[in-house]
C-alpha cells in the first residue's frame, strides 16, 4: 500500500465491541471524513483502493481529513449463526464504538467541527445509518450505490434493535422536534446508478426523507455505476459539496 499522502495508523481495544479496532487517517486538517468500507472490508480498504490518492488535492490543501474506519461485519450483519435481532444488537454496539470512542479520538487529532460520513455499497448504509442516528454529530452524509433497508439482511425480520438500525423504518416515525431540526440541517447526498438493483429503493429512501421535511440531493448516475472507478468520481464530486 503506497499513496502520495502520508497516513497514520492507530489501534485500541474497544470496550463497546469487545475487540481491537483499527483506524487509518490521511491529511493534516479540514473536515473529518469517516470512510466506511464495503461488505466485509476493513480500515485498509480505502487506502488499498488508493482513495487517498483520489482525494490528494483535498487532503493536501487541508480541505478534508480522511479517516478509514474498521467495522464488525463478521460479528454483526454477516454472522449468520446468530439471530437477526442479535446481529442488530451487535451493530448498535458498533454504533457506540463510533460515538464514544472513534469520534472523540478523531476530534483529539483534528478539532475541525465538521464531520462527513461516507461510504459505498454496504458502507453507504453505515454512513447513512450513523449520520441519521446522530444528526448533531454528523453534518454531511455521502451514500454511493447504497442499500438502506437493513431488513434485506434479516430476512425481513424486525424488532426494536433492527428498527433502531434501519433508516427506512425509524425516519418515518421521527417526531422529536430537536432531532427533526438537526436532520433538516444535514447535507445528505444519495448517489446511485440507474442500472443498480437498489435504484428504486434509493428513490424511496430519498422520498422518505423528503416526507419528513429532510432535504437531500438524489443524484442519478448512468448505468450500473456500482464499482470503484465510479465511486472515485463520486467522492471527488460530492465530498466538498454537491451540485
Amino acid at each position: 500500500m503506497s499513496t502520495r499522502v502520508a497516513g497514520q495508523h492507530h489501534v485500541w481495544y474497544s470496550p463497546a465491541v469487545g475487540r481491537h479496532m483499527h483506524v487509518r487517517w490521511f491529511g493534516h486538517g479540514g473536515a473529518r471524513v469517516l470512510a466506511f468500507p464495503t461488505t466485509m472490508g476493513d480500515h485498509t480498504e480505502w487506502p488499498n483502493r488508493y482513495m487517498p490518492d483520489v482525494l490528494y488535492e483535498h487532503l493536501r490543501r487541508g480541505w478534508l481529513q480522511l479517516w478509514c474506519v474498521d467495522t464488525n461485519h463478521d460479528a454483526s450483519w454477516y454472522n449468520k449463526s446468530i439471530h437477526p435481532g442479535e446481529r442488530a444488537w451487535r451493530h448498535l454496539q458498533y454504533d457506540r464504538y463510533l460515538t464514544d470512542e472513534l469520534l472523540p479520538f478523531t476530534e483529539h487529532v483534528n478539532g475541525n467541527p465538521f464531520v462527513i460520513a461516507a461510504g459505498a455499497s454496504f458502507g453507504a448504509y453505515h454512513a447513512m445509518a450513523f449520520g441519521l442516528r446522530h444528526p448533531t454529530r454528523v453534518h454531511r452524509m455521502i451514500g454511493m450505490s447504497g442499500t438502506y433497508d437493513i431488513r434485506t439482511m434479516t430476512q425481513s425480520y424486525s424488532d426494536g434493535n433492527v428498527y433502531a438500525c434501519n433508516p427506512l423504518e425509524f425516519i418515518p416515525n421521527e417526531w422529536e422536534q430537536w432531532r427533526l431540526d438537526a436532520l433538516r440541517r444535514q447535507d445528505i447526498i444519495i448517489a446511485i446508478g440507474n442500472g443498480d438493483p437498489h435504484f428504486q429503493q434509493n428513490i424511496e429512501f430519498s422520498g422518505v426523507l423528503w416526507n419528513k421535511g429532510i432535504g437531500n440531493a438524489f443524484r442519478e448516475w448512468e448505468g450500473f455505476a456500482h464499482d470503484w472507478p465510479v465511486w472515485e468520481r463520486m467522492i471527488v464530486k460530492y465530498a466538498p459539496g454537491h451540485d
